[in-house]
């Protein structure tokens, strides 16, 4: 199994509906995927030489899955409430220990 983050940007065109949410969450802890996620509040960059890139405003939020491959991870995208609400998710794998 690989480890995978949802990272959902702030473009949907329509608001997410609340019990969206409920039920994606609800069917990511039956599955045994799920390991963690959190909306993203404001934040600052640092660099220690030079000016530091500007901080990514337009990710709002993420969700951390385990699966056997992106095309496992993925099929978590097709239910997520801003992917239904018309926003991106990207979908990144993490890197092994």
């Amino acid at each position: 199994m690989a480890d995978f983050m949802l990272l959902m940007h702030g473009d949907a065109v329509r608001d997410t509906d609340p019990a969206a949410w409920d039920a994606y969450f609800a069917a990511l802890s039956q599955s045994g995927c799920f390991d963690g996620g959190s909306s993203i509040g404001v934040g600052e960059t640092f660099r220690r030489d030079g000016d530091a890139a500007p901080v990514s405003a337009h990710l709002e939020g993420f969700i951390r899955v385990r699966a056997a491959d992106a095309a496992d991870a993925r099929r978590w995208i097709d239910s997520n409430p801003v992917y239904l609400a018309g926003g991106t998710v990207e979908l990144r794998e993490l890197p092994e220990d």
